[in-house]
Protein backbone atom coordinates (compact mmCIF):
# COMPACT_ATOMS: atom_id res chain seq x y z
CA UNK A 1 0.00 0.00 0.00
CA UNK A 2 1.51 3.31 -0.95
CA UNK A 3 0.49 6.61 0.50
CA UNK A 4 0.83 9.78 -1.49
CA UNK A 5 2.40 12.59 0.52
CA UNK A 6 2.14 16.29 -0.16
CA UNK A 7 4.68 18.50 1.55
CA UNK A 8 4.56 22.25 1.90
CA UNK A 9 6.20 24.84 4.08
CA UNK A 10 3.96 26.19 6.81
CA UNK A 11 5.23 29.77 6.39
CA UNK A 12 3.55 30.42 3.03
CA UNK A 13 0.74 32.95 2.73
CA UNK A 14 -0.09 31.76 -0.79
CA UNK A 15 -3.39 29.98 -1.30
CA UNK A 16 -2.97 26.40 -0.07
CA UNK A 17 -2.80 23.63 -2.65
CA UNK A 18 -5.76 21.29 -2.99
CA UNK A 19 -5.60 18.75 -0.20
CA UNK A 20 -5.79 15.06 -1.08
CA UNK A 21 -9.10 13.60 0.12
CA UNK A 22 -8.70 10.87 2.74
CA UNK A 23 -4.93 10.46 2.28
CA UNK A 24 -2.24 11.52 4.76
CA UNK A 25 -0.08 14.44 3.68
CA UNK A 26 2.66 16.38 5.41
CA UNK A 27 2.39 20.05 6.30
CA UNK A 28 5.76 20.88 7.81
CA UNK A 29 6.15 18.65 10.89
CA UNK A 30 2.41 17.88 11.03
CA UNK A 31 0.60 15.01 9.30
CA UNK A 32 -2.93 15.84 8.14
CA UNK A 33 -5.87 13.90 6.70
CA UNK A 34 -8.95 15.64 5.29
CA UNK A 35 -12.27 13.88 4.66
CA UNK A 36 -15.66 15.19 3.54
CA UNK A 37 -18.83 14.01 5.28
CA UNK A 38 -22.15 13.27 3.55
CA UNK A 39 -23.36 16.56 5.10
CA UNK A 40 -20.64 18.36 3.08
CA UNK A 41 -18.58 19.34 6.11
CA UNK A 42 -14.89 18.61 6.46
CA UNK A 43 -13.16 16.56 9.15
CA UNK A 44 -9.49 17.32 9.67
CA UNK A 45 -7.23 14.93 11.57
CA UNK A 46 -3.78 16.07 12.62
CA UNK A 47 -0.83 14.30 14.25
CA UNK A 48 2.24 15.97 15.60
CA UNK A 49 5.04 14.80 17.87
CA UNK A 50 6.12 17.50 20.34
CA UNK A 51 9.16 17.16 22.59
CA UNK A 52 7.36 18.19 25.78
CA UNK A 53 5.30 16.43 28.42
CA UNK A 54 1.53 15.97 28.07
CA UNK A 55 1.17 18.13 31.22
CA UNK A 56 2.98 21.06 29.63
CA UNK A 57 1.02 20.79 26.38
CA UNK A 58 -2.30 20.42 28.21
CA UNK A 59 -1.55 23.60 30.16
CA UNK A 60 -0.78 25.45 26.91
CA UNK A 61 -4.26 24.41 25.67
CA UNK A 62 -6.04 25.35 28.92
CA UNK A 63 -4.41 28.70 29.72
CA UNK A 64 -6.16 31.53 27.88
CA UNK A 65 -3.04 33.69 27.56
CA UNK A 66 -0.97 30.78 26.24
CA UNK A 67 -3.72 29.77 23.79
CA UNK A 68 -4.00 33.33 22.46
CA UNK A 69 -0.21 33.36 21.97
CA UNK A 70 0.21 30.14 19.97
CA UNK A 71 -3.14 29.33 18.31
CA UNK A 72 -3.25 32.14 15.69
CA UNK A 73 -1.51 31.06 12.46
CA UNK A 74 1.35 33.12 11.02
CA UNK A 75 0.34 36.70 10.28
CA UNK A 76 -2.41 36.81 12.89
CA UNK A 77 -2.76 38.04 16.46
CA UNK A 78 -5.03 36.31 18.96
CA UNK A 79 -7.19 38.04 21.53
CA UNK A 80 -9.04 36.12 24.22
CA UNK A 81 -12.33 37.81 25.09
CA UNK A 82 -13.55 35.30 27.67
CA UNK A 83 -12.18 32.00 28.88
CA UNK A 84 -13.56 29.41 31.29
CA UNK A 85 -11.54 26.15 31.00
CA UNK A 86 -13.98 23.79 32.74
CA UNK A 87 -16.61 21.34 31.53
CA UNK A 88 -19.55 23.49 30.47
CA UNK A 89 -17.29 26.57 30.42
CA UNK A 90 -17.21 28.79 27.39
CA UNK A 91 -14.50 30.62 25.50
CA UNK A 92 -14.56 33.39 22.91
CA UNK A 93 -11.59 34.74 20.99
CA UNK A 94 -10.62 36.58 17.82
CA UNK A 95 -7.84 36.37 15.27
CA UNK A 96 -6.94 39.56 13.46
CA UNK A 97 -4.20 41.00 11.27
CA UNK A 98 -1.64 43.50 12.57
CA UNK A 99 -3.32 46.24 10.51
CA UNK A 100 -6.76 45.10 11.74
CA UNK A 101 -7.87 44.87 8.10
CA UNK A 102 -9.32 41.40 8.82
CA UNK A 103 -10.83 39.87 11.95
CA UNK A 104 -12.66 36.66 12.76
CA UNK A 105 -14.29 35.90 16.11
CA UNK A 106 -15.21 32.40 17.26
CA UNK A 107 -16.01 30.54 20.42
CA UNK A 108 -17.38 27.40 21.93
CA UNK A 109 -18.04 25.27 24.99
CA UNK A 110 -15.79 22.76 26.74
CA UNK A 111 -17.46 19.33 26.74
CA UNK A 112 -14.67 17.21 28.21
CA UNK A 113 -11.41 17.97 30.05
CA UNK A 114 -9.30 15.03 31.19
CA UNK A 115 -6.12 16.49 32.67
CA UNK A 116 -3.03 15.83 30.57
CA UNK A 117 -4.78 13.51 28.10
CA UNK A 118 -7.98 14.83 26.44
CA UNK A 119 -9.81 18.06 25.61
CA UNK A 120 -13.10 18.23 23.70
CA UNK A 121 -14.81 21.50 22.81
CA UNK A 122 -17.15 22.98 20.26
CA UNK A 123 -16.19 25.83 17.96
CA UNK A 124 -18.36 28.21 15.97
CA UNK A 125 -17.50 31.28 13.90
CA UNK A 126 -19.46 34.47 14.60
CA UNK A 127 -20.28 35.41 11.04
CA UNK A 128 -23.05 35.90 8.53
CA UNK A 129 -20.89 34.24 5.85
CA UNK A 130 -22.75 31.02 4.95
CA UNK A 131 -19.45 29.34 3.97
CA UNK A 132 -18.28 29.60 7.60
CA UNK A 133 -21.45 28.72 9.51
CA UNK A 134 -22.03 25.62 11.57
CA UNK A 135 -20.76 24.13 14.79
CA UNK A 136 -17.49 22.23 14.83
CA UNK A 137 -16.24 19.75 17.40
CA UNK A 138 -12.55 19.63 18.32
CA UNK A 139 -11.03 16.62 20.08
CA UNK A 140 -7.45 16.85 21.33
CA UNK A 141 -5.63 13.73 22.54
CA UNK A 142 -2.25 13.74 24.29
CA UNK A 143 -0.30 10.48 24.54
CA UNK A 144 3.02 10.34 26.42
CA UNK A 145 5.94 8.96 24.43
CA UNK A 146 9.51 8.36 25.61
CA UNK A 147 10.73 11.54 23.98
CA UNK A 148 7.66 13.75 24.37
CA UNK A 149 4.00 13.63 23.39
CA UNK A 150 1.96 12.48 20.43
CA UNK A 151 -0.63 15.21 19.87
CA UNK A 152 -3.69 14.16 17.85
CA UNK A 153 -6.38 16.65 16.90
CA UNK A 154 -9.66 16.01 15.14
CA UNK A 155 -11.71 19.01 14.03
CA UNK A 156 -15.07 17.77 12.71
CA UNK A 157 -17.84 19.77 11.07
CA UNK A 158 -15.62 22.38 9.37
CA UNK A 159 -17.84 24.25 6.90
CA UNK A 160 -16.85 23.24 3.35
CA UNK A 161 -15.60 26.63 2.17
CA UNK A 162 -12.44 28.70 2.07
CA UNK A 163 -11.71 28.14 5.77
CA UNK A 164 -11.69 24.36 5.22
CA UNK A 165 -9.02 24.44 2.50
CA UNK A 166 -6.69 26.49 4.67
CA UNK A 167 -7.35 24.61 7.92
CA UNK A 168 -4.52 22.03 7.63
CA UNK A 169 -1.99 24.79 6.93
CA UNK A 170 -3.26 27.13 9.64
CA UNK A 171 -3.24 24.32 12.20
CA UNK A 172 0.28 23.28 11.15
CA UNK A 173 1.50 26.85 11.69
CA UNK A 174 -0.26 26.98 15.06
CA UNK A 175 1.33 23.69 16.11
CA UNK A 176 4.76 25.02 15.07
CA UNK A 177 4.14 27.90 17.48
CA UNK A 178 2.91 25.51 20.19
CA UNK A 179 6.13 23.48 19.88
CA UNK A 180 8.20 26.68 20.13
CA UNK A 181 6.33 27.55 23.32
CA UNK A 182 6.48 24.21 25.13
CA UNK A 183 9.64 22.47 23.91
CA UNK A 184 12.25 24.75 25.53
CA UNK A 185 13.29 23.67 29.02
CA UNK A 186 13.54 26.92 30.94
CA UNK A 187 15.42 27.11 34.27
CA UNK A 188 12.42 28.71 36.03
Amino acid sequence: MSSQKHSTKTESHLPPPKTPEGKPFEVGATTAIVTTSPQKTITLRLKRHIKASPEKIYKAFTDGDALAAWLPPHGFIGKMHSYEPKVGGKFRMSFYTATKSWQNTFGGTYEELVPYSKIVHTDKFETDDPSMQGEMRVTILLTAKDDGTLLEIEQAGIPAGPSASGAPYGWAQSLDKLAQLVEPELPF
